[in-house]
């Protein structure tokens, strides 16, 4: 049985002509985001403030996490003209900050960390002075790959750890916990760039689980957190077990920051891009 969703999770609709307006103008360019296909529940208000999160690689998935609507299907051929896509959408959107995520990219012999590379190189020739995160998959744990990525040289590598690792073969079945803390771990061994990772509430997981996953993180010398409630697609996905109080967003969030992260953003609606242009790089 469903359990009702609570009031602090009600969203209000508004600014519907630059709604309108991004909608179109990404669909003029062939382009997809991960607020439309994961269905975010912050679409209408990043929309409004005409920003997004980019997905390119197509938009079907080759592992099969139970929270996403991310389609699992057989992806297609990757896009070439896709870099040049991205970096007119965000000259036209005029982004400070740009975030680019992915499917993941299994049957690709570099995961798509080319792609990755191309699209930085892009959007830095239209964009130089935006700050660039690029949101990842882990490549199947192949260092060369995520080379490919650290050398493009973005501003942060972002990879999530979605919850807590007692809950990965119901919830991420085809990801490794260790694996994450690893990509994390050898982006900080490789370079300099801020890593960031989040992971969803409500799953299941117990207080002293969540600790322990932010532990974990700063141990692999993760910069940068996002802590949200999941909300389920559909009946089809993973149910949501528990709505999180408000409140409890906010002691972890202090937890963190007595733990080391540079910053955070814990709430019941945050997402790993959730105002993503609000964190303050030193």
């Amino acid at each position: 049985m469903s359990i009702r969703k609570p009031e602090w999770l009600k969203i209000k609709v508004e600014k519907l002509d630059q709604i309108r307006q991004t909608k179109e103008m990404l669909q003029e360019l062939s382009l997809h985001t991960v607020c439309q296909e994961a269905l975010c529940p912050n679409i209408i208000e990043c929309f409004g403030r005409k920003t997004a999160t980019f997905m390119i690689l197509g938009k079907h998935c080759t592992r099969n996490c139970t929270f996403c609507n991310v389609t699992k299907e057989q992806p297609g051929q990757v896009d070439p003209r896709e870099p040049e896509h991205v970096a007119e959408a965000v000259k036209e959107l005029g982004l400070k900050h740009v975030v680019i995520t992915s499917v993941t990219r299994d049957d690709l012999p570099d995961g798509g960390s080319g792609h990755f590379a191309e699209v930085i190189k892009k959007v830095k020739e239209v964009a130089p002075k935006a700050t660039i995160e690029v949101l990842i998959p882990d490549f199947q744990g192949d260092t060369g790959a995520l080379l490919t990525v650290i050398n493009a040289q973005p501003d942060i590598i972002n990879h999530n750890v979605e919850t807590v690792p007692r809950l990965y073969p119901a919830v991420r079945p085809l990801a490794d916990y260790s694996r994450s803390l690893e990509l994390l771990e050898r982006v900080k061994n490789h370079s300099d760039i801020y890593t960031k990772s989040g992971i969803m509430l409500g799953l299941g997981e117990k207080k002293e689980e969540v600790i322990g996953v932010f532990k974990d993180l700063r141990a692999v010398g993760c910069d940068l957190l996002t802590v949200g409630q999941y909300l389920a697609p559909s009946k089809k996905h993973h149910p949501v077990v528990e709505y999180i109080e408000p409140a409890q967003f906010e002691i972890y969030k202090e937890t963190a920051l007595e733990l080391g992260f540079k910053h955070i953003i814990s709430a019941p609606l945050a997402r790993s891009s959730y105002h993503a242009d609000d964190y303050k790089l030193e």
